[in-house]
């Protein structure tokens, strides 16, 4: 009996690993995602026992890499909604309720999209979340979409980055790869 529970035990500690030799785990993402915070001593600025600035906006993106491509006319076609970076379309969180383009957005989780163009960008935001990519974009669930000047910046931003500025009346979500630059106000 002791020899039968030892063979039995054996085997199946020469299965599992076998089988957990097997196990091919995924690779590194070509377009790792990435967040933002505003602002970015997330999760509360404490200082001295004292909240000074809690968290306001949170954005969720995946960052594809230009890789000598030439990215807008070619990769991104104009005027076709974008999902504003890679993978999943991006996300935003406003933890309080802000304004945009002149429109009240209350707190919550929104998606967001863009319609590049070579001199401007129409940003979108949308209430559908979870989605992947553009392919299930509805214009009907769209919050607020805004035209926003396309800035040439001289130095290639080789990785699509997104990140809060702070500004006068709340904070501009920075929008930039390759030659381009795009500000979006966020005004609380």
């Amino acid at each position: 009996m002791m020899k039968y529970l030892l063979l039995v035990t054996g085997f199946l500690f020469f299965s599992i690993t076998i089988l957990h030799a097997q196990t091919k785990l995924p690779g590194l993402d070509r377009s790792p995602m990435d967040m933002s915070y505003y602002p970015d001593q997330y999760p509360l600025l404490i200082i001295q026992d004292k909240v000074t600035e809690p968290l306001v906006a949170r954005i969720i993106y995946s960052r594809p890499q230009k890789k000598g491509r030439v990215v807008f006319g070619d990769l991104l076609e104009y005027g076709k909604v974008w999902r504003l970076g890679a993978n999943e379309a991006t996300e935003i969180n406003f933890y309080t309720d802000v304004k945009v383009n002149d429109k009240i957005i209350l707190k919550g989780r929104y998606s967001m999209y863009c319609i590049p163009n070579v001199e401007r960008w129409t940003i979108i935001i949308n209430k559908q979340t979870d989605t992947w990519g553009s392919y299930k974009y509805n214009d009907t669930d769209d919050i607020i979409r805004m035209d926003l000047p396309v800035q040439k910046q001289t130095e290639i931003t080789e990785e699509f980055v997104m990140a809060f500025e702070k500004s006068a009346t709340g904070a501009d979500l920075i929008i930039a790869w390759d030659d381009v630059k795009l500000n979006l106000p966020i005004v609380f």
